[in-house]
């Protein structure tokens, strides 16, 4: 069966990683991506380790399913063979700073002139407007701007990062969204359109009840740890070997849980009666739980606790992630044969479709790999290739 996006080609500029998960997330969905990439050394991320036989672990696990053609975008022929790509491409996807592609003459623009149902997404820090607009970004800068950091770790002395690169991910995420929606538009209008991703815009909307807790009290939240704000028991819980999070998000579960620890006496104590009163007074509550759940190992509560239908669930390292039978059973872990690499594990899509279901085709590219098979599907012949090469165009 084929990917729903099977038919629609992708030029992808895209480098690092929240232009490349956006076009891997295409890809897997079944689109054709053609990433084009500078001639010598490519995606900067191909300099990223660990490294495999000399191919960046980095770099094949956000660009598998694409197609490598090295490509000097200032070179004339370089431009030429860009612009036959983008004349009979649907979807052009980058994120360079804003700017740069004007400079070069190949914004949307111009692009569109050319190719009118071009769908052109632009993934930036920022965004194409505003008083940042120039500015460069990198995740950490942008998890600090947009709040994240103020929210997350143990209290407000320590602001800390989310442990993955969350901001360039959600901002891969929408430009996903926007470029599926800006398709279907153009379904109706027969016009393609310009979307505009900016990762501080994708903090922002992604902070949640941080933003209601603030325009609703006044107050900025501040990190708590693993506690919810407005949840209680909703955390981390100390056992005899280790954490374990369990989430009561009523009074029932809360009940269920002081029977399960023996401890009724939490039940009826006036300072836990309710949510409210339990998120008021979870200072005095936590430790009271870590010395009734301590006495026991993490294995023997999340038993008890599960029996009891009362939500928990470990604190797993990535090595037990990927040995979880919930994650093989659902295709999250993948093994793919890379032909430089050798054997690499990557993580699977996580969009499951019944009739047209997203897949891995093929590993990462190496720098360069399908040069001779894109440009020959272009009408060019091998010897304006080889001269392409000798010119250093490719």
């Amino acid at each position: 069966m084929s990917g729903p996006l099977e038919g629609i080609k992708v030029v992808d500029l895209t480098r690092v990683l929240a232009g490349p998960f956006c076009t891997m997330m295409l890809a897997d969905l079944g689109a054709e991506i053609v990433k084009i990439e500078k001639p010598g050394t490519g995606d900067d991320s191909r300099a990223f380790g660990p490294h495999l036989n000399g191919e960046s672990a980095y770099f094949m696990s956000i660009n598998r399913g694409k197609k490598s053609l090295t490509l000097d975008l200032k070179a004339e022929a370089g431009r030429e063979i860009f612009l036959k790509l983008v004349k009979d491409a649907d979807v052009l996807v980058e994120n360079f700073k804003p700017g740069v592609m004007k400079k070069l003459g190949l914004d949307f623009n111009s692009l569109k002139k050319i190719n009118p149902r071009l769908v052109y997404c632009a993934s930036s820090g920022f965004g194409q407007t505003g008083p940042y607009s120039a500015r460069p970004a990198y995740d950490l800068i942008i998890q600090g701007m947009g709040g994240l950091m103020s929210i997350t770790g143990p209290d407000s002395s320590h602001p800390t990062k989310v442990g993955s690169s969350i901001a360039d991910i959600f901002a891969g995420v929408f430009s996903v969204i926007g470029i599926l929606s800006a398709l279907y538009s153009r379904n109706a209008t027969g016009k393609g359109q310009m979307v505009d991703v900016a990762m501080l815009d994708c903090m922002v909307a992604i902070l949640e009840n941080a933003i209601a807790r603030y325009t609703g009290s006044g107050i900025d939240p501040v990190p708590i740890g693993n506690r919810h704000p407005s949840i209680a028991p909703f955390t981390s819980v100390k056992t005899s070997d280790g954490y374990i999070n369990i989430a009561c998000g009523n009074d029932t579960l809360w009940g269920k849980l002081c029977e399960i620890i023996e401890k009724p006496e939490l039940f009826s104590d006036k300072r836990f009666y309710s949510n409210h009163s339990r998120c008021e007074h979870m200072p005095e509550l936590l430790p009271m739980l870590n010395e009734a759940m301590g006495i026991r190992t993490s294995a023997f509560w999340l038993e008890k606790l599960e029996a009891g239908h009362v939500p928990a669930g470990p604190i797993n390292t990535i090595s037990q992630v990927l040995a979880d039978p919930q994650v093989v059973a659902r295709d999250m872990l993948l093994e793919l044969i890379h032909p430089i690499a050798g054997k690499i594990k990557i993580p699977g899509t996580p969009v499951k479709l019944s009739d047209t279901p997203a897949s891995v085709k093929f590993p990462a590219p190496s720098l360069g790999q399908h040069n001779n098979e894109i440009l020959s599907s272009l009408g060019y012949t091998d010897q304006q290739i080889e001269a392409f090469k000798s010119g250093s165009v490719i």
